[in-house]
């Protein structure tokens, strides 16, 4: 049985339904990696909090739809049982609503593409190039169709 675990932290103080297969989705992306005993925590908050990350930890003064601290980047944090602790995923559901109207399709839509967006991240995965974005959001786009979530 796969030791995999993913801590939701809901800092906004309201109740986001969507949250239930946000986890389902991230779940079905380690699945797809063929990954085992993989932990991460992802986080929700408002615009003003990730913000502040945005600005301390990147130095760009604005908020940002999502913002990922990887601790895999020298392989220290694997832990006894070979336990990965791949990092935190900060999602701003501020921008998540804005970005899924502006795009025209559902927030369950714009949160579960920014949690596997970050997912991929953790994992290493970068879209800085042409070539690397293909890859990445092949990959996204391949977990979030297998579990039906399409534009």
């Amino acid at each position: 049985m796969d030791s995999s675990k993913i801590e939701i932290f809901n800092q906004v103080g309201e109740d986001i339904p969507e949250l239930e297969t946000v986890e389902k989705v991230l779940l079905s992306a380690i699945e797809k990696e063929k990954l085992e005993g993989i932990n991460f925590n992802l986080i929700i908050v408002d615009n003003e909090y990730i913000h502040e990350l945005n600005k301390n930890y990147r130095n760009i003064d604005r908020e940002t739809d999502v913002i990922t601290f990887a601790l895999e980047d020298d392989d220290t944090m694997v832990l006894p049982d070979n336990i990965r602790v791949l990092g935190d995923i900060y999602i701003s559901i501020d921008r998540a609503r804005s970005q899924a109207e502006e795009y025209g399709h559902s927030f369950l839509r714009e949160i579960c593409f920014l949690a596997v967006h970050g997912f991929y991240h953790l994992l290493g995965y970068d879209h800085m190039t042409p070539e690397d974005e293909k890859v990445m959001f092949g990959k996204q786009e391949e977990v979030l169709s297998a579990y039906g979530i399409t534009r």
